[in-house]
Order: structure tokens, then C-alpha cells, then sequence
């Protein structure tokens, strides 16, 4: 259930590769940062924290008091997918995806 709802947009190039808006993210998809402090920041997405709803991003740190850098969580709604990570369960989302909008929109042309 959470794999879901944590979902990130696509970016406009993969939205019209693929046919889809969003897909759950995953670790090792490249994110753009686009809301809060951190907009405009690239990176790969190193953890899903599913218990937290956050993921944590690859260069986007903290330094503590100590000198240690630690992760900062940020919401997969406020990023965008720039480069999935393909696999044949991930290929199979999509073409299921984009095969529901095909018929969505043949059945609106009908009507």
C-alpha cells in the first residue's frame, strides 16, 4: 500500500516515452529535486524509507555539529523521476499502464 502511494511524477520526456504520470520510485531512479530548500538538486535516490514516507537522495546532506553528514528525507511527491531504473517488473508496470490508457482513451472517443 505504501509502495503506491509513494509515488513520484515522471518527467515531461519519459511522461511521453512511456505514457504514464508516475510510477512508485525506487532505489537507484534519478531524482530532480522541485519543492523546499533542496529545488533544483539532481541525484540518485539511495533509500525508500516506507515507514518514514520519505526517500532519501544521494548528495543532499546535512553536516552535524560533530562533522558527521547525515541524509535529509524529502517527500517522493516533491521530486521528479529523470531516470527510471529498469527491470522486467518495472517494463511491465509501465506497458500495463500506458495499455489502460489506450483503451481509457478509446472509450472516451466512443462516447
Amino acid at each position: 500500500m505504501r509502495r503506491k502511494i509513494m509515488s513520484a511524477p515522471l518527467d515531461k520526456e519519459l511522461r511521453e516515452k512511456h505514457n504514464c504520470r508516475s510510477i512508485p520510485i525506487r532505489k537507484d531512479d534519478e531524482v530532480k529535486i522541485v519543492r523546499g530548500t533542496y529545488n533544483g538538486r539532481e541525484g540518485k535516490v539511495t533509500t525508500v524509507y516506507r515507514k518514514k514516507w520519505c526517500i532519501y537522495v544521494e548528495k543532499v546532506t546535512r553536516d552535524k555539529v560533530n562533522g558527521a553528514s547525515v541524509p535529509i528525507p524529502i517527500h517522493p511527491s516533491k521530486v521528479v523521476i529523470t531516470k527510471i531504473k529498469m527491470d522486467k517488473d518495472r517494463t511491465a508496470l509501465l506497458e500495463r499502464k500506458a495499455a489502460g490508457r489506450v483503451a481509457a482513451k478509446a472509450t472516451a472517443e466512443q462516447q
